[in-house]
């Protein structure tokens, strides 16, 4: 049997070199002779399975200990457990109690945990068997796990998926470069990942490495690259994308901000038979909307009804936050009331979008309406929307409604104000002539970590040039004006 050599450095991702491992044809692996396989199994193997088999919970686990009072090895432990594999919950329990940790029995190694883990496994014992995989590359190299399981997969009678769980447990890691290697080495034995751990891969790849990394990879597990491996053959997958893969897809380049590549997804999902589901909509009518093509957006939500894809409330906020960002309230309204009528509950996200967006075209009292409604459904609001919120009240010279929805905000749910908030207010009530209450909110907003700069200096100095106080508005001048100099390095403070 041939060492086989299974990474290929002309691949777009960072691989290190790997030891080679050893393969039989896609349908099963072999085990291979080592070091660690026992020449001769130890005689008194078969009394601990008998009594492990035979006597009860509570005596079974003293007699061991007074028959191996220095323990097993891992070669012991590994051929108890593959006499009694049918029996997972008991092998299981006697790992766990080989590793007591006031006595521990057993020094476990690659061995033993790839025999159990492929026992579990096979029993569809998946968390235990996903758990153990995580305690073994957290302690050995994840390609050192992945060769040990391969030599060990014929002797256990396993399965394919068994690599599933190992490669899963890599993502959840992070340890994305070794996952990436384990796909490679079982794709170029004719053996494809199970369809949800290739979609986990393409989604970790592209939060890590960026969406169109991810696409490579989409590519390459789904065998739409065309590539020849070392043997001549081309790579045959086994699974197909689904809507989720391309959903995938499509989130990932829209959020890297590659939205002609979102659009060139969703047209991929056609060349697979694959129906778009509504979050599908949702991700290409998201698109429409950033770009403030609503025109686009709203043709796609009527070939969304049209196939019978029914909206819910991502699809009807989708619609709705795109029409409050062109202005067009009465169409974000329409799509609102159709949201109530349909029996879909509206979200914090579909308040705050309406808030905003009557605020972008002055409606205020509409937003403050709304706004209130949220308080009553105790939704919060974000700093931005409360900020607009504010910015409204402030425009209309109602800068004490817009004090009141600060403070109320802060003691309600913990509103945080920002910068820009203090400059609104501090601007709209030196404007009135209300420089005491500007004062006592500056010495807020200082207290808070911002420092007054040329806006709020500018607020105050007005203010004082109306109230005919021009030595104050003066002395502001100077002040600002020693702090900007300051700022820029030209003096010391």
């Amino acid at each position: 049997m041939a060492a086989i050599q299974i990474f290929n450095t002309s691949r777009p991702f960072p691989t290190t070199k790997p030891k080679p491992l050893f393969f039989l044809c896609y349908s099963s692996f072999s085990s291979s002779p080592s070091d660690e396989s026992p020449s001769e199994p130890n005689p008194l193997i078969p009394s601990v399975v008998s009594i492990l088999t035979q006597l009860r919970s509570k005596s079974r686990w003293g007699y061991l200990r007074t028959l191996y009072p220095s323990g097993f090895t891992p070669n012991d432990f590994s051929q108890i457990s593959l006499q009694i594999k049918n029996n997972p919950h008991l092998i299981l329990r006697f790992f766990q109690w080989t590793q007591n940790k006031n006595n521990s029995l057993c020094a476990h190694n690659l061995l033993s945990y790839s025999t159990i883990i492929h026992i579990l496994a096979l029993s569809r014992l998946k968390s235990q068997a996903y758990s153990l995989i995580g305690d073994a590359i957290w302690v050995w190299e994840p390609l050192e796990v992945f060769e040990t399981l391969v030599k060990t997969y014929r002797q256990c009678g396993s399965a394919p998926f068994v690599f599933n769980y190992l490669i899963k447990a890599c993502l959840e890691s992070k340890k994305i470069d070794p996952a990436i290697q384990i796909v490679r080495m079982i794709l170029s034995r004719g053996i494809s990942p199970g369809l949800s751990t290739c979609n986990s891969l393409i989604r970790c790849v592209m939060q890590r490495q960026g969406a169109y990394a991810g696409y490579e990879i989409y590519r390459e597990v789904f065998g739409l690259d065309g590539r020849v491996l070392d043997d001549n053959a081309k790579r045959v997958a086994r699974t197909s994308p689904n809507v989720q893969t391309f959903n995938e897809l499509m989130l990932g380049f829209y959020q890297d901000g590659a939205v002609e590549m979102v659009k060139e997804i969703w047209d991929q999902m056609a060349d697979f038979s694959c129906c778009p589901d509504v979050y599908s909509y949702c991700i290409l009518m998201e698109t429409y909307c950033e770009d403030e093509t609503m025109s686009k957006a709203e043709e796609l939500w009527e070939e969304m009804r049209a196939k019978g894809v029914e909206p819910d409330a991502v699809a009807y906020n989708t619609m709705i936050g795109g029409f409050c960002k062109v202005g067009k309230m009465e169409m974000a309204e329409e799509f609102f009331k159709q949201m109530g009528l349909s029996g879909i509950e509206s979200t914090n996200a579909t308040c705050e979008q309406l808030v905003r967006g009557y605020c972008k075209i002055g409606k205020i009292d509409s937003a403050i309406l709304v706004y209130k409604d949220m308080l009553r459904k105790n939704f919060r609001a974000e700093s931005l929307t409360v900020e607009e919120l504010i910015r409204g009240l402030c425009d209309e010279n109602r800068v004490l409604e817009a004090l009141e929805v600060m403070r109320a905000a802060m003691v309600d749910y913990g509103f945080c104000p920002r910068e820009k908030s203090y400059e609104f207010l501090i601007r709209g009530l030196c404007e009135q002539g209300k420089l005491e209450e500007a004062l006592k909110l500056q010495a807020q907003m200082v207290g808070k970590g911002f420092k007054p700069n040329s806006e709020i200096y500018g607020a105050f100095i007005s203010g004082y040039m109306k109230e005919g106080n021009m030595e104050v508005a003066e002395l502001l001048r100077n002040e600002m004006l020693y702090t900007e100099l300051c700022g820029m390095g030209i003096i010391n403070q």
